[in-house]
């Protein structure tokens, strides 16, 4: 009897045990929600997840399944509740608007879709916690020098995805996938596919951060699914997933930790405006106003194109005609133009970009073609983001030279209209503009150095000049050094010059080592041409200096030179500036900041030159020390300054 007895009082005691075990676990049930039978029945949810923690609540889902019109959505979980649900004009299409409380705990939950026939639908969705409060998101500012990288151009970190055919399949968010259209890749071919990736930008963060910059901002890395001209990424086919050919989301997230390792920033290219025409909602799409003249698409007939007067966006008598011609319609055929004023469209966008900033931990987005979409829209998108990140930074392209409409676009304008854009920064195409002519032209009371000059007094229409950015060059012209003629000490002049003024920098890949596109200039496929020893066997190594030329070498080293000078000169991050026009081909620049001063001296001039230093005696620098950035030499700034040769000069009050 008494093992029985053993065995009996083992079991009860087992039973209590596992019964205590069981009202744990109901009780952690009961907070986390964790405990479902997930679900994936429906073919598209999007945002693919989202959190708990906005100051926003509300969150609204796309649901693409076939016939999901027909069906009621039902979700049981604390704190998240249906407030509506709406129908497309497409019946595969539901959106469902949500309100996620205050106190909702993170967790997963299932959203039943039921059919009145009784079958039911389900599909999990996650609700996580944030990383990190909204406060730490901190955007790019005028302590920051950005690396501009066509990713496909710069670096093949993994050679296994350079030939992509899975056809089907669920990707690591949990999205289907499809067969790419343009697979391989052909290094020979300017418009085709050269393997670079993102394991190839985190390979080389080294170099990037050594070479001092502080952000990459990398050309769109989401899918590109299309037939051919795939690389460049801004024809998007699907908004949430990364190109398989450059990787993973985790490889995304992989870039950005370790850029938050080294203190830089990661900044996202992103497109509001359009879409690829492979894209995987144009085959179905929700509204019958999802796109602008949608019914030249759905007709087949030939699209009509923007007319790009960007200037009817500010124009006080632009025609209605005018305007809709702008913002309508299509920049290409192969890029469908998106219709902001769809309220779901506009939902879909702004949830989209907030989505990318927590999944990936962005430093900042860069907007392109920003003036084309909807500009009511434009500023409510900026507006939302900067709500939810009050640190964050946004930067928008306007491909204008009149500083009119570049300063149109930036927070805090004094516009005639009232329009205010929420846009912290615009690009500064007018200054890069003036720089080039004035490197290039020969001097006079016109022409020559005053462009510079005059550019830059240009300012005072500016809300805030240092928030602007600047660059010599970008991915859609021709590379600096091409439009400088091949110019290397003007090339120098240029660059200096803009590493020195209240702004925000960017630099292109390979303007460090001089990549030029003089065999055919302004060619897209030149201008983004291959880093060398970005890929095994180059025959040339930008990254350690193997096989470049002398001229080359002295460029990367001069350009690191400045840019690390600049990364801990609070005199040019915030510092004020005085300029003195141009002289007999002279034209000065300081940046002063309490102890440090910068003297940026620009010097056309073949012959030596005897610069005349009472003329800067308001700068107070008489009879100080100042060291030459580039040399290291020291000199005492007395009455002149005799000056041998032509090109740039960089002097700083600051002690190495």
């Amino acid at each position: 009897m008494k093992p029985l007895i053993s065995l009996l009082i083992l079991y009860v005691f087992a039973f209590t045990i596992s019964c205590k075990e069981q009202t744990n676990s109901t009780f952690n049930k009961k907070e986390t929600h964790v405990s479902i039978e997930e679900r994936n029945d429906i073919e598209r949810i999007e945002p693919l997840n989202w959190w708990v923690g906005f100051k926003n609540q509300e969150l609204q889902l796309l649901i693409k399944h076939t016939n999901i019109s027909k069906a009621t959505p039902e979700i049981n979980y604390s704190g998240v509740s249906i407030t509506k649900v709406h129908l497309a004009d497409s019946p595969n299409y539901l959106f469902i608007d949500l309100k996620i409380a205050k106190n909702t705990k993170a967790g997963k939950f299932n959203i039943t879709f039921k059919f009145k026939n009784g079958e039911d639908v389900i599909q999990t969705y996650q609700l996580k916690s944030r990383n990190k409060p909204a406060e730490d998101y901190k955007g790019f500012n005028s302590s920051d020098v950005l690396y501009l990288i066509t990713p496909d151009r710069f670096a093949n970190g993994d050679t296994s995805n350079d030939v992509f055919l899975k056809t089907s399949g669920i990707n690591e968010v949990g999205q289907k996938m499809s067969m790419l259209k343009e697979a391989t890749i052909n290094r020979k071919d300017d418009y085709a596919r050269h393997g670079g990736d993102i394991k190839g930008i985190i390979k080389h963060l080294d170099y990037i951060q050594d070479m001092g910059f502080t952000a990459i901002w990398s050309c769109p890395l989401l899918t590109n699914n299309m037939y051919k001209g795939s690389y460049h990424g801004y024809a998007m086919t699907d908004f949430y997933e990364i190109d398989p050919r450059f990787g993973t989301i985790n490889d995304y997230v992989e870039l950005s930790t370790k850029m938050v390792e080294k203190g830089m920033k990661l900044v996202m290219d992103q497109v509001a405006n359009h879409c690829g025409s492979e894209h995987w909602w144009m085959k179905d799409l929700p509204f019958k106003d999802w796109l602008n003249f949608q019914e030249c698409f759905e007709k087949k007939a030939k699209a009509t194109y923007s007319n790009h007067r960007r200037t009817s966006n500010q124009d006080i008598y632009a025609s209605t005609y005018d305007k809709k011609g702008m913002t309508d319609g299509w920049f290409v055929s192969e890029m469908p133009d998106l219709n902001q004023r769809n309220p779901f469209m506009a939902k879909y966008i702004i949830q989209n970009s907030i989505w990318w900033i927590e999944t990936i931990g962005l430093g900042g987005i860069r907007q392109d073609t920003y003036p084309y979409p909807d500009k009511a829209f434009m500023s409510n998108w900026a507006g939302s983001i900067m709500n939810e990140y009050p640190n964050f930074s946004i930067v928008g392209e306007e491909w204008s030279y009149n500083p009119l409409l570049i300063g149109y676009w930036q927070d805090g304008a004094n516009n005639k209209d009232g329009y205010n854009s929420n846009l912290k920064s615009s690009m500064d195409f007018a200054m890069q503009k003036n720089s080039i002519d004035a490197l290039n032209e020969e001097e006079s009371w016109d022409t020559g150095l005053v462009k510079m000059y005059e550019g830059l007094a240009n300012d005072f229409h500016y809300a805030s000049p240092k928030d602007i950015m600047i660059f010599p060059d970008n991915h859609d012209m021709s590379r600096v050094f091409t439009q400088l003629n091949g110019d290397v000490i003007n090339t120098k002049m240029a660059l200096s010059y803009l590493l020195t003024l209240p702004r925000i920098p960017q630099i292109y890949y390979g303007t460090e080592i001089l990549m030029h596109d003089f065999d055919k200039p302004g060619d897209h496929g030149l201008i983004r041409t291959d880093f060398p020893g970005g890929w095994d066997g180059d025959s040339v190594n930008a990254f350690t200096g193997e096989g470049l030329t002398e001229t080359q070498k002295d460029m990367q080293q001069y350009l690191k030179k400045v840019l690390n000078y600049r990364k801990t000169s609070k005199a040019i991050h915030e510092g004020k500036t005085i300029h003195f026009a141009p002289n007999k081909g002279v034209y000065a620049l300081f940046r002063v900041l309490e102890n440090e001063t910068v003297v940026h001296i620009l010097n056309k001039n073949t012959e030596p030159v005897e610069l005349d230093l009472l003329r800067f005696n308001e700068v107070d620098l008489k009879g100080k020390t100042l060291r030459n950035i580039i040399s290291g030499e020291s000199i005492i700034w007395n009455n002149t300054l005799n000056i041998k040769t032509k090109g740039s000069i960089l002097l700083t009050t600051k002690k190495e």
